[in-house]
């Protein structure tokens, strides 16, 4: 497939452009920065700009028949008191213009990558974490995402947000597992890279549509 990805600079968008590019896909990726891409290949098409400008965002969508977003409200450090890089309203204003370009465009396959703890699984994670997420600035990240997802759920699209628990750089390939509704219980971590595996594989394979499979390993 012509796929366009988001946050491809990003730690999960760069394994995302590896996974995409092994599998034979094109790539169209959006990145204010072309040169922080990881890799050049005749398979990448770099786009210079920024997700929420219509203009560019209707640019880099051309030609392509799916989109995955790896995009995020990040922040300047790790540490959940940091403070915040991207607008709180980030994501809101990148699902409503690509919602917009959609139909023009032909587009009707989206994956999201969310996280645990969002909209319904929030009583799910711990209750640290929850205290976290009301306490710190890890929370917009958390509000952004409940915003995007309900902007595809009044949406057209064929759209998954896929809600993994905590990320981590490690790179051994493992089984994906999927919860729901808290069953079975997740482990509290996975990988990117085996985050960027499964929203492929679901994408290539058509599989939960209009769902939030909370994923983990």
């Amino acid at each position: 497939m012509k796929l366009l990805i988001l946050g491809g600079t990003g730690r999960l968008g760069k394994e995302l452009l590896v996974e995409a590019i092994k599998r034979g896909h094109v790539v169209h990726a959006l990145v204010r920065d072309p040169d922080r891409l990881p890799f050049h290949s005749d398979q990448l098409v770099p786009f210079e700009g920024d997700p929420r400008n219509l203009e560019e965002l209707s640019r880099s969508i051309k030609s392509c028949q799916a989109v995955i977003s790896a995009l995020n409200i990040s922040r300047t450090s790790d540490f959940p008191w940091s403070r915040l890089r991207t607008p709180k309203d980030f994501l809101s204003q990148t699902i409503e213009n690509l919602v917009f370009l959609s139909e023009e465009n032909l587009i009707e396959r989206v994956v999201i990558c969310s996280a645990w703890g969002v909209g319904d699984s929030l009583k799910e994670i711990p209750f640290w974490f929850r205290w976290l997420i009301r306490n710190s600035n890890i929370g917009p990240a958390y509000k952004a995402h409940e915003a995007q997802e309900e902007h595809l759920r009044a949406s057209k699209l064929k759209w998954t947000a896929v809600r993994p628990v905590g990320l981590t750089q490690a790179t051994q390939t493992k089984v994906v597992l999927v919860s729901s509704n808290g069953h079975p219980k997740p482990n509290l971590t996975i990988s990117r890279r085996n985050v960027a595996r499964f929203m492929l594989d679901i994408l290539e394979q058509g599989r939960f549509v209009y769902q939030t499979p909370t994923i983990f390993e």
